[in-house]
């Protein structure tokens, strides 16, 4: 009788490691389906500051009507050079295709370039793209879908 009941709590104890077990597994599965996107522009030092200050007033106001989202920007030195560096986060790579299709064509985007070039001059030289897509196996996963089911 004890035997019995130990071994229907250990069954029992399984079931519910398991089952806690399952959403993370489900969600591993779906963060699979997430695209994310590394960019990285090559910036100058006598005008960095217009730079910045185009991508924060303007850039990123245009690029949220076309639902971009951005996780995070950075800037730092390579070599030489001064880049900025920032991670977009799509749900697949038709939405990536089309929404930087969109963003392109903006009118007002394109005329806020043309402005602030003749402004300051060119704002950024190379540019760098890279789509990534999150392993199975990342330690990261869990942090992604945090951002993820965050942001819904």
């Amino acid at each position: 009788m004890i035997r019995c009941a130990i071994r229907l709590a250990g069954v029992a104890l399984a079931g519910v490691l398991l089952a806690g077990l399952l959403p993370h597994t489900a969600a591993a599965s779906q963060a699979q389906s997430v695209v994310h996107q590394l960019r990285i522009y090559e910036i100058f030092e006598n005008n960095k500051q217009a730079f910045h200050q185009r991508f924060r007033d303007h850039a990123m106001r245009i690029m949220a009507k076309y639902d971009f989202k951005i996780v995070a920007m950075w800037e730092t030195r390579h070599g030489e050079r001064t880049e900025f560096v920032y991670l977009l986060e799509w749900p697949d790579q038709a939405t990536l295709q089309d929404r930087w299709a969109k963003f392109m064509a903006d009118q007002e985007w394109a005329a806020i370039k043309k402005r602030t070039a003749a402004e300051h001059g060119q704002l950024v030289g190379d540019i760098e793209d890279r789509v990534l897509t999150v392993t199975d196996y990342s330690p990261t996963s869990a942090f992604l879908l945090s951002t993820r089911s965050s942001s819904k």
